[in-house]
């Protein structure tokens, strides 16, 4: 049986540690592309020689022509300019719609029936852009928010009751950005509800944490933006869609009227599998949350306006 073909655009930080996560899971062979040269090709030649220990032979080339990507299952799209100290997510908008423009152009005229997950920033925007050129079927195109979202959030919950990550479950909704929606009322510790672990306070400060997750890691680099966990992110995913596990997983997803919103790309739970986007998945909001929902899903159209 053949391997699935997976590619990466972009080989920086996230699309390379994307492609390592990958060949670890031996999900498929990959195709790391980037404009630059030489660099895919060494990335890929470094990954493919750590194989012996892997005990994988799961094959990694790198490109610098998207040709090499016709034909895949799966398209992971890294490709844009990474945070700096003090710049907003929005602050990248002009910068990466050129290059965004530029990769789903390419995308449509050799990948146009792949699934496609937009990691690129700001996300809620660039997988609306993205699907504007690419024009798939609205469950073949999604957005990687939500999943980072809501690890960061278990995180720093677990941080501070001290306890294992795996004991914490959360749910993260909305835009990729400030108003991004954690749901406290889904989120439980060991199967109690978190409110009865922590304070308001306490709980009101990690939300605000998961908020700007982003944006401390970016002060703390000081020359470029978190890749582990939006890599990790990401290949859960796409691992879901690979392999047909039906998670239920919170990413941007096409809304068509659920969460009385139409037509943009926000982030909401979704059953990922072989169809790739199968469900939305409904949430009975009470009215703050739906407040918070609609407030974040107002920034996106924003946003949008500008694209």
């Amino acid at each position: 049986m053949a391997r699935k073909k997976i590619a990466v655009i972009g080989a920086g930080n996230v699309g390379a540690t994307t492609a390592l996560l990958l060949q670890e899971k031996a999900l498929g062979d990959i195709v790391l592309y980037d404009v630059a040269e030489g660099i895919p090709q060494g990335k890929a030649l470094d990954l493919m020689e750590k194989t012996p220990i892997d005990g994988t032979d799961v094959k990694v080339t790198g490109t610098n022509s998207y040709d090499d990507i016709h034909g895949a299952d799966i398209v992971i799209v890294t490709a844009g300019m990474a945070r700096k100290p003090g710049m907003s997510r929005e602050d990248l908008l002009a910068k990466n719609k050129e290059i965004m423009t530029n990769v789903a152009t390419n995308l449509k005229r050799v990948a146009p029936d792949a699934f496609t997950i937009v990691v690129s920033n700001p996300l809620d925007i660039m997988v609306y852009l993205c699907n504007k050129i690419l024009q798939p079927k609205s469950n073949k195109i999604m957005g990687m928010a939500g999943v980072l979202d809501t690890i960061r959030f278990r995180t720093f919950v677990a941080m501070e009751l001290n306890v294992s990550v795996e004991s914490v479950h959360g749910l993260v909704l909305g835009g990729h950005g400030d108003d991004m929606v954690p749901l406290i009322r889904y989120c439980f510790v060991g199967g109690i509800p978190l409110a009865q672990l922590l304070s308001k306070e306490r709980i009101d400060a990690i939300v605000e944490r998961t908020r700007k997750g982003g944006g401390e890691i970016v002060a703390l680099l000081k020359t470029g933006s978190a890749f582990y966990a939006p890599a990790a992110a990401v290949v859960k995913m796409a691992e879901s869609i690979l392999l047909d596990k039906k998670m239920i997983l919170p990413c941007a997803a096409y809304l068509k009227g659920e969460y009385g919103e139409d037509g943009i790309f926000v982030g909401v739970p979704a059953i990922l599998g072989a169809n790739g986007v199968e469900k939305v998945v409904e949430l009975e909001l009470s009215d703050e949350e739906k407040a918070m929902f609609k407030k974040s899903a107002s920034r996106v159209r924003e946003y949008i306006k500008e694209v």
